[in-house]
């Protein structure tokens, strides 16, 4: 359990996304991660994000540890009953998999299934509860398990959210501590501005922050976000910063790799790297650290 050490030893950890296919071809994302393996702590597998059906997080994590990489198995409550959540973490375990992160995960009408029904059998605290359960060696219905699973358990919180209570989020995030949850994964930040409300009033030598560094991949992504997505806030400056370079996509890995370093100067106990779907950028950005 590398990242659990190098949590343990308050070393700074390098977390990288890095999603299943669309498919049974495994072989692009085997050879992105093996192209950052000694570089990248772990991992984290998403569970079908935005809804899109692909590979799970389970296959795609099982996949990876199979060639010696450590992963943060995605798990959410949107796609699977009590008994198929419990059924896969078991699973997982079983398999070497000992890190794991819980999410909602997000309504089907936002991917490319929209027929399909939410399950939300449990909530996201009750999921989170369940594993603590199996780590003590007992399934929801209170039954005994033969053999308990071992997990490094994560979560999320709206750190730097625009409009949102800090207060109202650090409380969510005691919660889910009380829970059982080990680390935090924030959504994307840009500016550490937009996350100093939060930060004062959680210590992060005791709390392990990571925010999520995401990879723009063009002016108008970037636009898109500042415009659209509420728990992301991005600056005229950056936005101006993007629009003057000639080459922008040079510009966007360069402030990916700006804002890894900037966090680390800042304590926080790691990063989260996310390229959706431009995995292949991850050595570009970490050979500027």
């Amino acid at each position: 359990m590398k990242l659990k050490r190098k949590f343990d030893a308050g070393e700074f950890a390098v977390l990288a996304e890095m999603e299943p296919p669309k498919g049974v071809d495994v072989s692009t994302m085997l050879s992105n991660a093996m192209r950052v393996k000694g570089e990248v702590d772990a991992f984290v597998i998403p569970e079908m994000s935005n809804a899109v059906m692909r590979m799970s997080s389970l296959g795609g994590a099982m996949i990876l540890q199979g060639k010696g990489m450590e992963t943060v198995m995605q798990v959410n409550c949107r796609d699977r009953n009590r008994i198929a959540l419990q059924a896969d973490l078991l699973a997982a375990n079983g398999c070497g998999i000992t890190n794991v992160m819980a999410v909602t995960g997000e309504d089907p009408s936002f991917g490319d299934h929209f027929q399909a029904r939410s399950v939300y059998d449990i909530d996201l605290l009750e999921l989170l509860n369940a594993i603590r359960g199996l780590q003590d060696g007992k399934d929801m219905a209170g039954i005994e398990l033969s053999g308990a699973p071992r997990f490094l358990v994560g979560s999320t919180v709206d750190a730097g959210a625009k409009g949102k209570s800090p207060e109202l989020e650090v409380e969510k995030m005691t919660q889910k501590i009380q829970a059982g949850v080990q680390f935090f994964i924030s959504p994307p930040l840009f500016d550490l501005s937009a996350i100093h409300p939060f930060m004062k009033r959680v210590d992060i030598r005791k709390t392990k922050i990571i925010p999520t560094v995401l990879l723009l991949k063009s002016l108008g992504m970037a636009r898109y976000i500042m415009r659209n997505v509420d728990n992301v806030y991005i600056s005229d400056s950056l936005i101006d910063r993007i629009q003057k370079s000639p080459d922008k996509v040079r510009e966007c890995t360069r402030i990916a790799s700006e804002m890894v370093t900037s966090l680390k100067k800042e304590g926080f106990s790691g990063v989260n790297l996310a390229t959706l779907g431009w995995e292949h950028k991850l050595p570009e950005i970490l050979e500027r650290i």
